[in-house]
């Protein structure tokens, strides 16, 4: 039998997935990251040594429980959070702890990038608008505030690159994952250079960059005695989070949208050609497909808001336990902005703020929890309403992530979105896609031969939440200068 091997570095830990040619999962291993560090407010940074570990544990787990050697592991495909700064020196040792995809502290360097090269310029060369959760203004910050690491930088790396130069030695990025730094051409599928030059940064610091099934480098000596897996297996270029999560999901090709919810949440869109919102409140990348592009509207505090309930208010409860709480109750007139790390879509804002609107004395700990998974639903509603005005279709919305396990938040999504909602036989999203885009032949037909459908959920209260959805648009206008004081 041969084996295709996936490997997501995630926010909260690096997840190996084991795949056999027929696409079905064999053994899955997740070794746990350490907690995102938040020194300050707006502020999230990880060692991107305590990934490789993660990694490293995660690929000795897989082979492990699996009882499969190395040696029938015919590829290798990666995935990972996208946007984060790692920096590596002359050694390529890690400068200093990467300033990960949430990380809100750059808006000076936004507002800087912008005046420098112009923001009209910035939206011509990448077709996106200049954000603070991107990468080239998180290196623009080192450079202004830590001068001293800046000037040790000799490659600028994503996090799932990293791992692939600790496998391989080689520094390489794809199409997807560079699309989301701020400085690349996402049209022409290439570096931003110009833009580039117009900031300062020296072009040399950047992988060079390969469409996502392409072959980047093979397993190196040291790293096959470190995971277990064979030396001179291939590595493929992989897909940042996102993308290979809808390779996973079969977001292939027209008429099917996605939406995953992990730490943040994420509604995608395939794009035959690239199309952009004016106003840049969803952002259009390189698809992990070859010649394709999405569109993909972002909840930065998705899951991270039942996550944080749960750890302030209900530690020790199952994520299953407070949703079976919160699906005995109302939450009427109670409502859940989802704003704990800034919000992307629709607001562009790194100032928001989270927090529940209308508490009375009548509302209960059930409540707040339902009006948290309500507010977060509403807010990938935001996306999907702006994924269809970019001229996707939408026929079905195949859900994937912590959150799409419940079948009470299945059916929520379904009636806030009033469309079918699916789910798949295999739920594994990003370490997934990165396993399917590791198999040979054309990504488009490896997902119609792999990717099931088991379970179809369809609207039946979509008129009450369409009327409570009109409310909860109507909570951020009213709030968006108090943010700012």
């Amino acid at each position: 039998m041969k084996y295709f091997l996936g490997l997501d570095i995630g926010t909260g830990g690096s997840r190996a997935l084991l795949v056999d040619e027929r696409g079905r999962v064999r053994q899955a291993f997740t070794a746990p990251h350490e907690d995102m560090r938040m020194e300050h407010a707006l502020w999230a940074e990880q060692r991107p040594e305590n990934w490789w570990d993660a990694s490293r544990a995660a690929i000795q787990g897989v082979l492990r429980e699996s009882r499969v050697t190395g040696a029938d592991v015919r590829a290798v495909g990666l995935s990972g959070q996208m946007h984060g700064l790692t920096l590596l020196d002359a050694e390529n040792s890690v400068i200093r702890p990467a300033l990960i995809w949430c990380d809100q502290r750059s808006q000076p360097q936004v507002d800087w990038i912008n005046e420098r090269a112009g923001s009209e310029f910035v939206v011509r060369s990448t077709a996106n608008p200049m954000l603070t959760g991107f990468t080239l203004p998180k290196l623009l910050w080192v450079r202004d505030h830590e001068p001293e690491n800046f000037a040790r930088v000799k490659k600028v790396l994503l996090p799932k690159d990293y791992i692939r130069f600790e496998l391989t030695g080689e520094y390489a990025s794809d199409v997807s994952d560079a699309s989301g730094t701020g400085l690349f051409d996402v049209v022409h599928r290439g570096w931003a250079f110009d833009l580039a030059d117009r900031v300062g940064v020296a072009r040399e610091l950047f992988p060079a960059v390969f469409e996502s099934s392409a072959v980047t480098g093979k397993i190196h000596a040291r790293a096959a005695a470190a995971t277990g897996l064979a030396k001179g297996t291939p590595v493929v270029a992989g897909g940042g989070d996102q993308a290979a999560s809808a390779v996973g999901n079969g977001i292939v090709e027209p008429g099917i949208v996605s939406c995953t919810i992990g730490t943040s949440g994420v509604v995608f869109g395939h794009l035959k050609e690239p199309a952009y919102d004016p106003q840049g409140r969803i952002h259009t990348f390189c698809h992990a497909v070859a010649g394709a592009w999405h569109t993909m509207g972002v909840t930065q505090g998705a899951g991270l808001s039942l996550q944080w309930f749960r750890n302030q208010f209900a530690p020790g409860s199952s994520y299953d336990d407070l949703t079976w709480e919160a699906a005995g109750a109302d939450a009427e007139g109670l409502f859940w902005l989802p704003y704990l790390m800034g919000e992307r879509t629709p607001h562009l804002d790194p100032y928001a703020r989270g927090g529940w609107i209308g508490v009375t004395a009548k509302h209960t700990r059930a409540d707040l929890i339902r009006a948290l998974i309500e507010g977060v639903s509403f807010s990938l509603k935001d996306c999907l309403d702006l994924v269809a005005g970019l001229g996707v279709q939408i026929e079905s919305v195949r859900v994937s992530g912590g959150g799409a396990k419940s079948a009470f938040w299945r059916q929520m999504l379904a009636d806030i979105f009033d469309k079918r909602v699916v789910s798949l036989e295999t739920q594994e999203g990003s370490a997934y896609g990165a396993a399917l885009l590791a198999m040979p032949g054309s990504v488009q037909e490896t997902c119609k031969r792999v990717i099931r459908e088991v379970e179809s959920v369809k609207p039946r209260d979509a008129d009450r939440y369409a009327r409570k959805h009109e409310v909860y648009k109507s909570l951020y206008p009213a709030l968006r200068e108090f943010y700012r004081t």
